[in-house]
């Protein structure tokens, strides 16, 4: 259900300053199946599975977050457009193409770290 792309960091997290982030906590990650595909997500927007976006419980609609998967260190930006996950133990969902970059496709879900870059 994550719909939209971080404009300012679509290509991925190579402008980020890394050691001025606060993290927000870890725990697991998943992504959205295709079945989402073209589905309204909370903040309204329309799940498009190329975009870099996630849900989150809590973050407000527009928060831009990085994740890095802590299997194998890959990062990636998202923007929050979507409440969720609804499983326990997981702290954030992904769109497809942000979890691909996490190379977390095959796996289905990882554990991860979460940056928060801008509210």
């Amino acid at each position: 259900m994550s719909c939209s792309s971080a404009v300012r960091f679509a290509s991925g997290s190579e402008n980020i300053d890394y050691n001025n982030l606060t993290s927000i906590g870890r725990g697991f990650c998943s992504y959205y199946a295709d079945k989402f595909q073209g589905k309204q997500c909370a903040s309204g927007e329309i799940y498009d599975k190329e975009k870099m976006t996630a849900a989150h419980n809590s973050l407000p609609f527009g928060s831009l977050v990085l994740v890095k998967n802590l299997e194998n260190g890959k990062k990636t930006v998202v923007r929050i457009n979507d409440r969720g996950p609804f499983v326990k133990d997981r702290v954030i969902d992904l769109s497809y193409t942000a979890a691909k970059q996490l190379d977390m496709i095959d796996k289905g879900v990882v554990e991860v770290e979460i940056y928060l870059i801008e509210e």
